[in-house]
This record gives structure tokens, C-alpha cells and sequence, in this order.
């Protein structure tokens, strides 16, 4: 005998019908994400509210993919009882079944409905969702593409969780060139989560470097864009030294730092702290510093050369604004893009006392 799983779905908030003859949660049950041909239950949880007992007579349904039980003896006032539908879900897709449930309640038939969307996978986040992004909540509100090489299409991934009492229609807005979204599934019922694939082409991408862009997610097409709906986009991109033969790389310059940390003083009182490193070529070619940038606020940054022949310095001077800093939810940190194929990028962490 073949077991098949039979998902259950439930009703939510309260509602009365029928001249307070029969009360039930809702006359809506969304089943949200539904394996195709995994057949979906929906109960709907009834009470006989009125003074005389209540008999189902008929049940009718707007196709045979769905079967539904009920209970044929009376319903005495007070009680409760089910009724049970079952959606076969053979078809792939959104999905929207009418029930009509007749009895001695009224004359017009109680009319029931389930929806959703068969699927071939069930999108399903079971992590946790700490940030909230406009009226979603999501397990990151930012992502990192970082290292690539010029040509590289990586994805990365944010799950997202339906917080609200309606289902919405997530939108990705304010998409720059070089980044392609999609969410699935489109829909997306209350209580359940979604996937926000986020494509970069670095092709696209015009330097090395960090590229930092904030992108948007919209309950709705049409949704106003917020600071509070906003993802933050870090992309990294270095130089390619894959075509590069052994005596270049036996030839090419090389990075040395002073010191790996940048060290800040956050009680001396003054507004601005300084600090600085020097960056020393020790290989036996000219060292070029592509680009230099800040991941994070509160930072000036000056660099005395950008061009670092061998056995020559160059000094990194770096002011950390107090008033900046403050504000800021992580340390910031300095990034440098070399032409060292042993390390073309640099991250230079601080330490805030």
C-alpha cells in the first residue's frame, strides 16, 4: 500500500455567519506552498451558534479535484464540528477551490475556500529571521559577493519570512545593471518564507574594488521605496592574475603592512583619532595601489602614493570621526585593491578603545 503525505492546512481569525448560526474562524483557508501531488488538507472548524440543531444536507465543490467530508448527523447548538476538504493538487500553479455547504442554517449555501500554489519544491526556511525589512522579516538584511573575477555570475541568497495577516507579492526594486533578482515562489502567504536570489554579472561592473549599492523589497508592485525596506550590496572585485607565467609571478611586487590593525582611541576626548601604517613594496616590480575604500562610516583615509616602487613606503594615514563612529553597528575597516598576486585585496581591520 503507497503512503502519501497529506499537508494540513488550518483557518485563523474569527468570523461569525449566517445570523449567528454557524461561527467559524474564516471561510478562507490558505495552504501557501503545496507539493504537487501531495495531496492538501484544509479543516474548517464550525460551531452551531443557533438554537436549533443544524444538518448538513449537501456539500457541493467547483471540480472533482476536490473531496470533502462533513458530519451527516445533526449538530446539536453549542457543538462544534469539521468540515474537511481535501485539494489533490495535480495541477501545477495557484489554486482557488469553492465549497458550497447547504443545511437548514440559510438558504444560500455557505460558500468555502481553499487556495494556494502547487509547487515542485517546497520553498521552506526553518532558520531564524532577526532583521525586518519593510513588512517582512529575513534571516540578512545585506549581502556579500566578495572576491570575484571579472566574468564571474555568482548568487546569493536571502530567506524571508510572510510576518503579516495577507499574503503579498514581494517586489525587488531599484535593481542597478549589474544585478539580475528573483523570489520564489511570487506569492507569498502569511506565515510562510521565500528565497530573494540575487545574481551579480561582474562584467558589468565598471572598477575594482568595492562596489556598495542598496537595493529594495516591496510588499506589492507599485510599493513605496523606504530606508526601512533597503538590502545593502557589497561586491568585491579584484584583478585577474590567472594568465600571469611563472616569471612574472617570480617578478611581481609584493605587499608588506607596518602593522595588520588600526588602533583608535575613543576616550581621549578629541572629535577626530588618527593612526596610520606603512605599506612597503618588497617585491621587484613596481606596486600600484588600484583602490582604496572604507566598508563602513567613520573613516578618513589619505595615502601619500598610489605608485610604491620596489623597496620604497608609502604611508596610509587614517582619522577615525568620533561623531561617525557612533553610529556606525560594526567597526569599520579599510579595503585596498594591489596589483600583489599574492594578495590584491587587503583588509585592514581597526580597534576602537
Amino acid at each position: 500500500m503507497k503512503l502519501r503525505q497529506i499537508l494540513l492546512c488550518s483557518a485563523l481569525s474569527p468570523l461569525f455567519l449566517h445570523a449567528q448560526t454557524i461561527s467559524l474562524p474564516s471561510d478562507t483557508i490558505n495552504c501557501g506552498q503545496v507539493m504537487y501531488k501531495h495531496p492538501v488538507k484544509a479543516e474548517f472548524k464550525m460551531k452551531n451558534t443557533g438554537k436549533q440543531p443544524l444538518l448538513i444536507s449537501n456539500i457541493r465543490t467547483s471540480c472533482g479535484c476536490t473531496t470533502v467530508s462533513y458530519p451527516t448527523d445533526a449538530v446539536a447548538p453549542g457543538k462544534t464540528f469539521t468540515v474537511t476538504a481535501i485539494y489533490d493538487a495535480k495541477q501545477m500553479g495557484h489554486f482557488q477551490k469553492e465549497i458550497g455547504v447547504y443545511g437548514n442554517a440559510n438558504a444560500e449555501p455557505l460558500l468555502l475556500t481553499i487556495k494556494g500554489v502547487v509547487v515542485e519544491e517546497i520553498n521552506h526556511f526553518d532558520g531564524e529571521f532577526p532583521f525586518a525589512i519593510g513588512d517582512v522579516l529575513a534571516d540578512k538584511a545585506d549581502l556579500l559577493f566578495d572576491n570575484l573575477n571579472r566574468g564571474e555570475q555568482p548568487i546569493e541568497k536571502i530567506h524571508i519570512l510572510n510576518n503579516g495577516n495577507e499574503t503579498i507579492t514581494p517586489q525587488l526594486l531599484h535593481l542597478p545593471p549589474y544585478l539580475k533578482g528573483e523570489i520564489k515562489p511570487a506569492r507569498l502567504a502569511p506565515g510562510r518564507s521565500a528565497t530573494i536570489l540575487l545574481q551579480v554579472d561582474s562584467r558589468k561592473l565598471h572598477d575594482l574594488g568595492l562596489t556598495h549599492t542598496s537595493i529594495y523589497l516591496g510588499s506589492f508592485q507599485g510599493d513605496k521605496v523606504s530606508a526601512d525596506k533597503a538590502i545593502d550590496v557589497n561586491i568585491v572585485l579584484l584583478p585577474n592574475f590567472e594568465k600571469l607565467d611563472e616569471s612574472q609571478l617570480a617578478n611581481a611586487p609584493k605587499l608588506q603592512l607596518s602593522k595588520g590593525r588600526l588602533n583608535f582611541d575613543m576616550t581621549s576626548g578629541k572629535a577626530k583619532v588618527k593612526d596610520d601604517l606603512e605599506i612597503t613594496n618588497i617585491g621587484k616590480t613596481k606596486l600600484t595601489v588600484r583602490s582604496l575604500q572604507i566598508i563602513g562610516t567613520g573613516l578618513d583615509i589619505s595615502l601619500n602614493k598610489q605608485n610604491i616602487e620596489p623597496g620604497e613606503t608609502a604611508k596610509l594615514k587614517v582619522v577615525a570621526i568620533k561623531s561617525m563612529i557612533g553610529k556606525a553597528r560594526t567597526a569599520p575597516r579599510v579595503l585596498m585593491i594591489t596589483n600583489d598576486p599574492s594578495q590584491p585585496k587587503v583588509i585592514i581591520n581597526t580597534s576602537l578603545k
